[in-house]
């Protein structure tokens, strides 16, 4: 457990989402005297946040002001987890993203701002925007290495925009603003088809590692895209949520730091392991690359997290998954309903796509 938490106040924006449920359950674990969640459920499921007095969940979007002003100097910790999720959904609706990524990243920042109470806000950065768009052999991510301008979606660009306007606001309003970006995390508490439709089944399929253990657990074929030939730096949740509180009592302001293992998983390894795991018997089906994604291969460099946060993973990645499909097992009834949820679009989306394709 992690000191600095017992009988402090802290606000998670995004806070019904994968992520953000898990940071929520931890800061209760460690002794939080109130939490307050902001989700505005287009990404997650109410259900998700935890059923705890401690808690008080308000519906709606950082972007709308009538929610912001509800924010006041009353939190020792902000966490900003918000995003419009993710690659693929940004795409197909750039507005969206920049309303419910940098839009809301704006308004908060400029809101609490000048707070006297707030002893850190962390944001949640993107590893994904600051790796080098590589298929060759890649070098760890370092926190310094250069970015080039040539994003693969919105999401990236939203991600990076929130980190400019971060070191903004704790330069020139000295606002105890500190960074953390994340790899490809995953584990238990990522529902698959959570909150609205948003355009692509990308709203459905959204990471890999969900869809592959959801797909193994029925019997399915998992889906390689470029023969899973793509790598990338898998981070159990239970070590992300970690990472960010420790962010939050040891980040120096205005600086940034991957919570990353530092191993790079190819996309084919994953699958296998799963779906041995899964004890799934259907072969791999291999598909043409995605046109859109350039990141091929890419993992973060954990050096500087390790040495100025104490951070590392402990969960080795075939533990972590092992839990995960025990979760998503336990949890098949409940996902199966999100995901129906969406079939009608989904196949309207399939009919238009094959249409337009001919």
């Amino acid at each position: 457990m992690i000191d600095g938490f017992s009988q402090r106040a802290a606000l998670v924006t995004g806070g019904a989402g994968f992520v953000g449920s898990n940071l929520v359950r931890a800061l209760l674990a460690a002794g939080a005297s109130r939490v307050r969640v902001i989700d505005n459920l287009l990404s997650a499921e109410r259900w998700n946040v935890p059923a705890d007095d401690r808690v008080e969940f308000v519906e709606g979007s950082v972007a709308d002001d009538r929610v912001l002003e509800r924010i006041g100097d009353e939190n020792d910790y902000i966490f900003h987890l918000c995003v419009y999720h993710g690659n693929q959904s940004s795409m197909r609706n750039p507005l969206a993203d920049h309303e419910h990524s940098q839009l809301t990243t704006l308004k908060l920042f400029e809101r609490v701002k000048s707070f006297r109470r707030l002893t850190k806000l962390v944001y949640a950065g993107a590893g994904c925007a600051v790796a080098k768009k590589t298929s060759g052999e890649p070098d760890a991510t370092a926190e310094d290495a250069p970015i080039t301008l040539e994003m693969d979606s919105p999401y990236s660009i939203s991600k990076l925009v929130g980190e400019f306007y971060a070191v903004y606001y704790a330069r020139q309003h000295r606002a105890p603003f500190v960074r953390v970006r994340f790899q490809n995390v995953y584990g238990p508490g990522e529902i698959l088809g959570a909150g609205q439709w948003r355009g692509t089944p990308a709203t459905v399929w959204r990471n890999v590692t969900p869809t592959f253990i959801y797909k193994a657990l029925v019997g399915e074929r998992l889906p390689l895209e470029g023969g899973g030939d793509a790598t990338r730096d898998f981070v159990f949740v239970e070590d992300i949520v970690r990472g960010l509180m420790l962010a939050a009592v040891r980040g120096a302001c205005g600086d940034v730091y991957n919570l990353a293992s530092g191993a790079e998983t190819s996309i084919r390894e994953l699958a296998l392991a799963i779906n041995r795991l899964a004890a799934n018997t259907a072969p791999v089906e291999v598909l043409p690359g995605r046109a859109w994604d350039r990141s091929g291969r890419r993992y973060g460099d954990p050096a500087k997290a390790r040495d100025a946060l104490g951070f590392t993973t402990q969960v080795p990645l075939e533990r972590g998954l092992e839990q995960t499909v025990a979760w998503t097992r336990a949890n098949l009834p409940a996902i199966a309903r999100c995901i129906e949820r969406h079939a009608a679009a989904m196949a309207e989306y399939e009919r238009t796509y094959q249409h337009a394709a001919h």
